[in-house]
């Protein structure tokens, strides 16, 4: 399914021209037109998704092995020190398209790439209790 009135969905299919860098039946990966560094591009899928949570299993595993192959292979084209997979979901996660994306960020030394988060410290007692929650969720 697409959403007539999404910009990645249009980008995905072909409907706006880009610069295409891989593309199969499932997803297109083209450049980031805001690059965070020399090489950032985005894993598109074909289909809308808004976010990691509408995103069937097959096509979160699929998008994996995409991102793989690139980062691989645009690590050595580009000589990259490093490589960031970043995948926002929300408004405060930092989404500004929903439309699932996997943004592909080769990394440099001293590229003034801003890190995402500040290390905190985790409390030992809240990580027991939240374990055993989620494992308990998840049967």
């Amino acid at each position: 399914m697409k959403d007539n009135n999404c910009i990645f969905c249009k980008l995905a299919n072909g409907e706006i021209p880009t610069n295409t860098l891989y593309e199969d039946e499932m997803f297109r990966v083209i450049f980031d037109l805001s690059p965070a560094s020399k090489g950032h591009a985005i894993i598109l899928p074909k289909e809308h998704y808004r976010n990691l949570f509408e995103l069937p299993d097959e096509v979160a595993a699929k998008v994996m092995v995409v991102a793989k192959k690139l980062a691989t292979v645009m690590t050595e084209m580009f000589e990259a020190d490093g490589f960031n997979l970043v995948q926002n979901n929300n408004e405060c996660a930092g989404q500004t398209v929903f439309h699932f994306h996997l943004h592909l960020i080769p990394r440099y030394e001293n590229d003034d790439v801003h890190k995402f988060w500040t290390p905190g410290e985790a409390d030992a007692e809240e990580l027991k209790k939240w374990s055993e929650m989620i494992q308990e969720a998840l049967k």
